[in-house]
């Protein structure tokens, strides 16, 4: 008797081949092909008889094509709106992932009830029952007549509640627990999660439905399933955040009706999560005073001008090497900027340990931050305190200079809005069409030790 056919599928991108490798030809990775058993089709099944067909389209004339009435529907989160780029796009499917307890399902909870006050709702979760996710909206204070709760893993099922309920939008939480008759291999791998997100995918193209997707992450931090899913849909959101940490960010990976970007701050509190509209002032607002190792710089994300502050920690090293760790700034820049410091002011870092990080959660992840991780470092190893109301911005070449950054006047209100009396900039960046208040000076340099005159200030233990 003929044995069931075998296949070996790779984990990270859907590649198969019929006999194992030990790396992936597609996607190069090692040990990431597992075998799967390969259900036969009957003989009378047609080319698109493993998907759900639910009409017959046909091309048009792009002259003939109407432009609908409305395309984007508030979710009734600001921050959620400013990184979809400005609402939910009809016909759109989101991507979210985040670590588990992060706080996804309290989000798109949250959102049902705004959205359900024009909108059709239908929530479908397949982790939770209908007296858990009953219990969370009362919490939550969620009410309306217009938001319905499944709980559902069955693809097939969930898709005969939307042919009766006709949604205007879908929220699965999360795909990875879907599944579908059709296929034998089991909830959650790379044929499931695929197959039953191109379902939804479908669904919202056909019908005008937005569709969010809830998904998992592995342990390396990425998208459980395989890589074609964030390629497959319109928007992919990452929450992140610290679940022993109040504030938790959204940023947008990959967005086809806006940029990627634009972050959203929210905090996590004993009602659901609570917007920050200004972060810049929630971050500064706990910054110690009269502390050395300590600088506000200020980077931008999308359109928002966010003053961070950046703190660092260094200390006489007890091994032959000094250790470095980082935090919010990329780790391989770090150590550039303190080879930077080594060579070109004869700071002694190599016999200390140094600890970079910054404050808040945010990420530091364009040039405009060296000058002020320059700054922190020095202020730390010569243990003299910045003074409080000095800010610093710009980019820090091999040679000890200064160079230009872009969006120099939202930086530079950003940091006159919370109280900075002293700015400093690239030289270049400095130009008459800068208004500042009086009693607000701006310093151009075009050197680190332009720096060191201006970041004098006393001992901390002074």
């Amino acid at each position: 008797m003929k044995g069931p056919k075998t296949v070996f599928v790779c984990s990270e991108c859907g590649y198969n081949t019929p006999k194992w490798l030990g790396k992936c030809p597609e996607c190069a990775s090692w040990n990431t092909l597992e075998e799967k058993i390969v259900a036969e089709k009957p003989k009378n099944q047609g080319i698109n008889s493993g998907r759900n067909t639910f009409v017959q389209n046909k091309a048009e004339k792009i002259s003939e094509l109407v432009m609908p009435s409305y395309m984007r529907t508030c979710t009734g989160m600001g921050e959620l709106d400013r990184v979809l780029g400005g609402g939910l796009v009809d016909s759109s499917v989101v991507l979210l992932s985040g670590e588990p307890g992060i706080g996804k399902s309290t989000l798109l909870l949250q959102i049902c009830s705004e959205l359900g006050r024009s909108r059709t709702v239908l929530y479908v979760s397949g982790e939770e029952s209908k007296g858990q996710l009953k219990l969370r909206a009362e919490r939550l204070g969620i009410k309306g007549d217009t938001i319905y709760l499944l709980t559902e893993t069955d693809v097939d099922s969930v898709l005969s509640e939307c042919e009766r309920i006709k949604p205007d939008v879908i929220i699965i939480d999360s795909v990875q627990t879907l599944s579908s008759m059709r296929f034998t291999s089991a909830p959650g791998s790379i044929t499931q999660v695929r197959e039953s997100a191109m379902v939804f995918i479908n669904y919202a193209k056909t019908f005008g439905s937005a569709v969010f997707l809830v998904g998992h992450v592995n342990k390396e931090g990425g998208i459980s399933g395989p890589k074609i899913l964030e390629h497959m849909v319109d928007a992919v959101l990452s929450f992140e955040g610290e679940r022993t940490n109040s504030y938790r960010i959204i940023r947008a990976i990959k967005n086809r009706f806006g940029s990627t970007n634009e972050i959203g701050v929210f905090e996590m509190g004993d009602e659901g999560l609570v917007e920050i509209p200004n972060p810049s002032e929630v971050v500064m607002a706990e910054r110690p005073k009269n502390t050395s190792g300590s600088c506000a710089g200020c980077v931008i994300q999308g359109t928002r001008p966010i003053i961070s502050e950046i703190q660092s920690l260094v200390t006489k090293s007890v091994y032959a090497t000094g250790k470095r760790t980082s935090d919010g700034f990329d780790y391989n820049r770090m150590c550039l900027l303190i080879a930077v410091l080594e060579k070109r002011m004869g700071l002694r870092f190599y016999e200390n340990d140094v600890y970079l990080n910054v404050a808040g959660g945010i990420q530091l992840n364009e040039p405009s931050a060296d000058l002020s991780i320059a700054m922190s470092l020095i202020s730390g190893i010569t243990d003299r305190v910045i003074p409080d109301d000095l800010i610093a911005f710009g980019e820090l070449g091999l040679a000890g200079e200064v160079r230009a950054v872009s969006h120099i006047d939202y930086r530079v209100k950003e940091a006159v809005r919370l109280g900075f009396t002293k700015i400093i900039l690239p030289k270049k960046n400095l130009n008459s069409s800068l208004k500042v208040p009086q009693g607000v000076e701006l310093v151009g340099v075009s050197n680190i030790y332009q720096v060191l005159t201006h970041m004098v200030g006393k001992h901390s233990d002074d």
